[in-house]
Parts: C-alpha cells; structure tokens; sequence
C-alpha cells in the first residue's frame, strides 16, 4: 500500500534566500516533513491561500494543522491584548477551511499547538492570551517539559502515562470547545493536549507542545497515520 498522503498547513514568510532578499514563501519547519515521513506518511504543503484548500484537501487522507503565530482574538470573541502578536487573517480562513473539510470528509486530524487551539475555537473555545510562566526563557529556543497524559484515552495509549515535549507558547486553551475532552496537562494545570469526546468519532487530536520534535511524540504520529490508511482503506 502506498503512503497516506498528509496536508500539513504552511505559513507564509519573507525570507534572504542565497543571493535573494525579501522572498515570498510557504514555510514550515522541517521537522514536521519529517515526523510524517517517518511515521509513514507522505507529507504536502497546504499554502495559506484560502481558494486554493477546498482542492488540495479533496486529494489527501489527513490533515496535520501545524504551530505558528497567534490566531486572531476576534475568532474567539475577544480583543487583542497587549502581548498578542497580530493576526495572519489569511493564514487562519485557509486553516480553519481546511479543518471544516477534514472533518466533512471524516478523515484523521493531528493539531500541533495553534493546531489544537484552532480545533478547539472553531467548537466555541476560548485562549487565554498570555501565560508568561510557559513563555520561552530564550525566544527561539523549545524547551523540554514533562506533560501527565490520561491513560484511557487516545493520546495516553501513544504516548503512555508521562511523555517529554518540547514547548514554545505563550498562549493556551481557556475554555475547551464542545465535544473535546481534555487528555495531557502540565505540572501547573495547563491543557497541553486534548481529543474528540466521541472514541467512535474519527481520530481528532492535539498536542498544545511541539510534537513535531522529539521522539516521544513519534507513536502519536504513527496512530495518526495508521488512522489515515484505515480511512483511505474504507473509502476504497
């Protein structure tokens, strides 16, 4: 059986590029590519433009909804406050459009940090906009964490009771959106990931830490892409 293929949502950039200054780009950190590839998935870019996800989110069978910059207040009925970055509009319509395909097709999800802060708005969650206690000591820098997983739940049977991530946020779920129920929190109370309340509903899940780093994530990964064959194998 050839590789599910897996839509990875991109940001967009501008970047120096060998002899070029100031390139446009769709830009997503390496290591998400590779975690996919590793856990046995083909991975795609799906760029931050909004006509274009209805297209390619007809073609694949998951959907990994990456980390980035913050999301926009407004989604979730709030004004920006004072360490909120500003809002990439084009960047959350083409996520969010994304996401409402997935799960109109009923095909595996995976959020990674904004990931899961998107799935969890779009069911009417709240973020809280600023948590200087998770804030990186040195910006740039991820830092590893020790998050407590549920056991009886679809993150506990991939990453086991306790699992080591690697955090760079500020922002985390306030109020969780309907139908998700919290499974992995840190020492401090601070939902670090959560999945669909339904276990007979198709795999939805999300880490708030970078699961794209580090090997304790890699058998959440491996569900993951397990989820998608066993979907495509459905579908025919």
């Amino acid at each position: 059986m050839t590789r599910p293929v897996v839509a990875v949502t991109a940001d967009l950039s501008t970047v120096n590029w060998t002899i070029w200054g100031d390139v446009h780009v769709a830009l997503l950190p390496w290591e998400y590519m590779e975690k996919v590839h590793e856990a046995g998935g083909a991975p795609v870019l799906v760029p931050p433009i909004p006509d274009a996800v209805d297209d390619v989110m007809a073609r694949v069978d998951a959907l990994l909804m990456s980390g980035g910059a913050d999301i926009n207040p407004a989604l979730y009925g709030a004004e920006r406050e004072k360490f909120t970055f500003p809002p990439h509009e084009a960047r959350d319509t083409a996520e969010l459009a994304a996401l409402a395909v997935a799960e109109r097709r009923g095909i595996p999800v995976l959020g990674v940090c904004r990931g899961l802060q998107l799935i969890s708005i779009i069911r009417g969650g709240t973020l809280d906009q600023h948590l200087p206690e998770h804030s990186p000591v040195v910006p740039g820098k991820y830092e590893p964490r020790e998050i407590q997983v549920k056991p009886d739940s679809l993150l506990g049977r991939s990453l086991g009771p306790t699992a080591t991530v690697y955090c760079h946020h500020h922002q985390g779920i306030d109020k969780l959106g309907a139908g998700l129920v919290a499974t992995a929190w840190s020492d401090d109370g601070v939902i670090e990931g959560a999945e669909a309340e339904d276990p007979s509903a198709p795999f939805l899940a999300g880490l708030q830490a970078h699961g794209e780093l580090g090997s304790d994530t890699l058998p959440l990964f491996e569900a993951f892409i397990e989820a998608a064959k066993k979907t495509r194998a459905e579908r025919g």
